[in-house]
């Protein structure tokens, strides 16, 4: 839980007054020790530490002889900078740290992951004991380059039920779909390109894109999509690289992409030579999901990624790149350079899964509790005053906006004291437009108890 009454250390007040001026004014000498100890009414000694810590992060130069002076190269990637100043507490990473980090009798309608007893459990016991017992289980050994055939050939065989062709050559396994977009953007991508991505959208998006030190530029989402007036503007006045969505069951909103705006959205990435990275990592929540866009271009200038973390399991992490084959190629290169292949124990598992009917199964039952949950929200959200966004048809994200004129940030920092993890909307937003808006995952909001003490909380 953070702790915001921790008043900073004298050390942290000099690092901090050093790093504005190191802010202001990049390369420029720094104030000497006797000089900025004056300033802040500290001790030399206390100058002299905060100067050596930023020395040794690469913040301060020190030249003997001349003194200190604000570094000039590029600083090393740190998330925290990145949060806007009126949520000092909270950045794209915010939630997860939340979430994962606090257990027991915490409610967590801000995470975006099922509950573990809706996950099945048993039937991946029953699993894993098959691979362990069988002799042709690889346990010991370094996975195939693209991963293991089996699930590359079963992963083929699902797709084409959702009129994607794709041959097992085509498909590179990895250890999740973060994974499997960090892989997309070392191979495509270099510091400094520009991407497009969804506002709002999965913050992890925006979390991924910075660590490639590249630009990002945010297009506003309707009910059906990408706005594409600002798409088109974005295309022409940017020249983006690469544009990441989530189609099916979008994050955090639940909307689909309509069948219109994705073949208007294809025909600008043509003719702005734009790749489109889809993320299905929602798509088995919904019975009969829309089409999304690998579906209608192939795999001419569309990437399809997706994993099993949401619906199956997030401890035997496993997930995949479908594109074309000259791509697939460099990205399994680049797999190998810089991870020397993937958990074939999560892929044989997640094979073992999909051929017996067990996964089968468990999604004929998660659906319907998820709608069940769907309807429960909707009606506990209401009640206290919110706007839905939409009401999704399938899934487990509502986008809601708080009555009152009230800021989900501060919203979201005063539940911790109940033990509640929100999930404010500017973390989902690259240019902090979703202030109002709370994201809600309807499998984890069962509890009735957890909606009076929220009513109570925005009651002030």
């Amino acid at each position: 839980m953070l702790d915001s009454t921790k008043a900073p250390s004298r050390i942290q007040i000099a690092t901090a007054a050093i790093r504005q001026k190191i802010t202001a004014a990049p390369g420029v000498r720094l104030p000497s020790i006797r000089r900025l100890a004056t300033q802040l009414k500290v001790s030399k000694s206390t100058v002299v530490e905060a100067y050596d810590r930023l020395v040794a992060q690469g913040e301060v130069e020190a030249r003997p002889g001349s003194g200190f002076f604000a570094a000039t190269r590029v600083r090393p990637f740190k998330l925290a900078e990145e949060r806007p100043q009126r949520d000092r507490a909270i950045d794209p990473l915010w939630i997860m740290r939340q979430s994962l980090a606090m257990h027991g009798d915490t409610w967590q309608p801000g995470c975006g992951w099922l509950p573990d007893d809706w996950l099945p459990g048993e039937m991946l016991r029953r699993i894993l004991r098959t691979v362990a017992r069988s002799e042709e289980a690889n346990l010991t050994a370094y996975s195939r380059p693209q991963g293991f055939r089996p699930l590359r050939e079963q992963l083929a065989r699902r797709l084409i039920e959702r009129d994607i062709a794709a041959d097992p050559s085509e498909i590179l396994l990895t250890d999740s779909a973060t994974r499997a977009i960090d892989l997309v953007c070392r191979f495509l991508l270099q510091p400094g390109d520009t991407v497009l991505i969804d506002d709002p959208c999965y913050f992890n998006y925006q979390s991924t894109m910075r660590a490639q030190r590249v630009k990002l530029v945010g297009i506003p989402y309707t009910t059906n999509g990408p706005d594409l007036e600002h798409f088109a503007a974005a295309c022409v006045e940017h020249r983006p690289k690469l544009y990441l969505t989530t189609a099916v069951l979008h994050n955090p909103t639940g909307a689909n992409v309509s069948a219109g705006t994705a073949h208007r959205l294809l025909k600008l990435a043509e003719a702005h030579d734009l790749i489109l990275v889809e993320d299905s990592v929602y798509t088995d929540l919904d019975a009969k999901p829309a089409p999304g866009l690998a579906a209608l271009d192939g795999f001419e200038r569309v990437i399809l990624i997706g994993s099993f973390s949401k619906t199956m399991t997030a401890a035997l992490r496993c997930g995949f790149i479908v594109a074309r084959g000259d791509w697939i190629e460099g990205l399994t290169d680049l797999a190998l350079a810089t991870s020397f292949g993937i958990n074939d124990l999560a892929a044989q598992v997640t094979h073992g899964m999909l051929i017996d009917g067990s996964y089968r199964r468990h999604l004929d039952g998660l659906r319907p509790q998820l709608a069940r949950a769907m309807a429960s929200t909707v009606q506990h959200l209401k009640r206290l005053g919110f706007t839905l966004w939409i009401q999704p048809d399938a899934g487990m994200f509502l986008w809601a906006q708080l009555p009152d004129g009230l800021q989900s940030a501060d919203v979201a920092i005063r539940a911790l004291d109940r033990r509640i993890v929100l999930a404010p909307g500017n973390v989902f937003s690259v240019t902090q437009t979703a202030g109002p808006y709370l994201r809600f995952n309807v499998a984890q909001c069962g509890d009735a108890r957890m909606f009076d003490d929220l009513a109570e909380l925005l009651r002030g």
